[in-house]
């Protein structure tokens, strides 16, 4: 038998409102040289029908970031390797009262940065799942929108002081595939010399690979690969171009 915590003498859980807890993903990629987010058809109500983020409900034995993994391997089809993998940054917490028409649902959204993955298929209470470019998405379910734009806006500001657009490359890119990435968050193109030279120049930012160069198309010669190197941060930063913002 146990014994009640002293401190917890007098306390009544029924005074306070319960309210649900959700993990909900924002999970973009390049593709084709455009910048697009992993969505699901919602197939059920609330919704029903319309485009959301990948999420869900946090049981009671998970934390948020392992209910966010779970989420996403169900309603996408993705396999648990692929998620496990997955760098998720946890983005804020989201929690104005009507956000969800069913109860009080308080959702710690997460950024997921991935590079370009196989067509995933839906999944768990999700109709289909699909990458879409990102210009083209509104009227996302619940507050999605909203964990979206800031999901970029966070994404496009970190590019900035930290190694983090590598993990929208495969495991071996080339030094344009690299630039691609901050061109497409930021939506400006950059000067090549001058990105190149500051890659290279700031330590452990990426490491040659002894592999023959890749052809990357048009008529210039094969470009040398890299892999992300092992720094997380970038001194000095790699700044975006004065005046544009994600």
């Amino acid at each position: 038998m146990t014994t009640a915590h002293p401190a917890l003498e007098g306390y009544d859980p029924r005074a306070f409102e319960p309210f649900a807890l959700t993990a909900d993903l924002a999970v973009l990629t390049v593709r084709e040289g455009r910048l697009h987010v992993l969505l699901v058809e919602r197939g059920q109500e609330p919704y029903a029908g319309s485009w959301a983020l990948p999420g869900g409900f946090v049981l009671p034995h998970e934390s948020a970031e392992r209910a966010a993994r779970r989420e996403l391997a169900e309603e996408t089809g993705l396999s648990g390797a692929t998620v496990a993998r997955l760098h998720l940054e946890q983005l804020r917490t989201y929690s104005d009262p009507d956000r969800d028409p069913r109860k009080r649902v308080v959702s710690v959204a997460f950024a997921a940065l991935v590079p370009d993955l196989p067509e995933p298929r839906g999944g768990g209470d999700a109709a289909q799942a699909r990458w879409l470019p990102y210009e083209t998405v509104r009227g996302l379910a619940f507050d999605h929108d909203r964990i979206l734009a800031d999901a970029r806006e966070r994404v496009g500001a970190k590019l900035e002081y930290t190694c983090l657009a590598t993990a929208f490359c495969p495991p071996e890119f080339t030094l344009g595939e690299l630039r691609q990435v901050y061109e497409t968050v930021w939506g400006v193109p950059l000067d090549r010399p001058n990105f190149r030279r500051k890659v290279l120049a700031t330590p452990g930012f990426v490491r040659p690979v002894e592999a023959p160069p890749r052809r990357t198309g048009g008529r210039g010669k094969p470009a040398a690969l890299y892999r992300a190197g092992e720094a997380t941060a970038l001194h000095p930063p790699l700044l975006r171009p004065e005046g544009r913002s994600a």
